[in-house]
């Protein structure tokens, strides 16, 4: 994992084992995974893509780790793999060293927290809650105070890189907060990351960052879905389209990653439409309050909201493609499926 800090310091490995944990007065053995290595205990909030694939990565590394979802399905595949599972939250959350919570925006954040049953209290003194949801930063400075008021720690997370990259343990961390939080955190950072950017001492930085990431992916998907219909409305053979494209200037991250759903007619949702729906309309917010223009990502904003409109909201973001295809007259891929 490679650690990128404004202050030139290298996040240290996961915690050592306390030498009295081998007492003979000592509570009997904990046989969760990870127990035995010291490792201490790790909560996660949301078992969906994302956070069972950051579970998976944590147990890899020898964390024990107890999850919490609505979902009885994502509960017992994380028991198959190892972990615990957890009735609500804040069963999850008592006695864990860490909080990772994976669930959608600010408002699913501040109900894990503080809502009934929240792991505000939940919490030992000291522990440190990840936020990685993508949030508004002003959101994020507001739940971090509050936490921190109770005695809690709270570290700007968010994320990038997906769920494949989550269950190896390679993903992108923008994270922000204070460095007893990086210090608290730093095991179970080292094991979700290959990149952990430590942007400074304050929540809602990270937050920031983020959304300067989820404006320009916003865009360039839906760029690269005008592009490819656009294409297919030429004639072209789209197969062939990608092969060129990507080997050349035009090419982005999403046009390569998001492209061959459009190529296999296959929207089942890696990250959906309603995801940017969020995401962008937060950086519309943001910009308003700052007085800045941002054109391109209110362009966007409104391809999201009518693919949405369409009943694509919960299908693959890539659907911006059949959004253009039925604005144009074209037929893509898998159409009629």
């Amino acid at each position: 994992m490679t650690v990128e800090t404004g202050t030139g310091g290298t996040a240290p490995g996961a915690p050592a084992r306390d030498p009295q944990q081998n007492a003979p007065q000592q509570a009997p053995q904990d046989n969760r995974p990870g127990a035995a290595r010291g490792q201490p205990q790790v909560a996660v909030i949301g078992l969906g893509a994302m956070g069972f694939g950051m579970a998976q990565s944590l147990l890899a590394a020898g964390f024990a780790v107890t999850g919490a979802d609505l979902s009885s399905d994502a509960l017992a595949r994380l028991e198959a793999g190892g972990g615990t599972a957890a009735a609500r939250p804040a069963q999850a959350a008592a006695g864990a060293a860490v909080v990772v919570c994976v669930v959608v925006n600010a408002d699913q954040t501040e109900a894990v927290l503080f809502g009934p049953g929240g792991v505000a209290e939940a919490m030992p003194e000291g522990a440190v809650f990840l936020s990685c949801a993508t949030m508004d930063p002003a959101r994020a400075r507001a739940l971090a105070a509050r936490l921190e008021g109770m005695g809690r720690l709270y570290l700007d997370a968010p994320i990038s890189g997906g769920a494949a990259r989550a269950a190896k343990g390679e993903l992108t961390i923008l994270a922000s907060g204070r460095p007893e939080a990086f210090a608290a955190a730093e095991g179970a950072l080292n094991a979700m990351s290959a990149k952990l950017y430590r942007l400074g001492d304050e929540a809602g930085t990270g937050a920031a960052f983020k959304m300067i990431n989820q404006l320009l992916a916003g865009v360039h998907i839906a760029a690269a879905c005008e592009a490819i219909t656009f294409a297919a409305k030429q004639g072209l053979d789209l197969a062939q389209v990608y092969e060129v494209i990507t080997a050349s200037a035009g090419n982005s991250w999403m046009f390569e990653n998001r492209m061959p759903h459009v190529l296999a007619g296959d929207y089942t949702p890696l990250s959906a439409v309603e995801i940017f729906v969020k995401d962008l309309g937060i950086v519309q917010d943001m910009a308003r309050t700052a007085r800045y223009p941002v054109p391109l990502a209110a362009a966007a904003l409104q391809l999201y909201l009518g693919a949405s409109g369409a009943g694509m909201g919960r299908d693959d973001d890539s659907s911006l493609a059949r959004l253009y295809a039925g604005m144009s007259g074209v037929t893509l891929p898998g159409a009629g499926k």
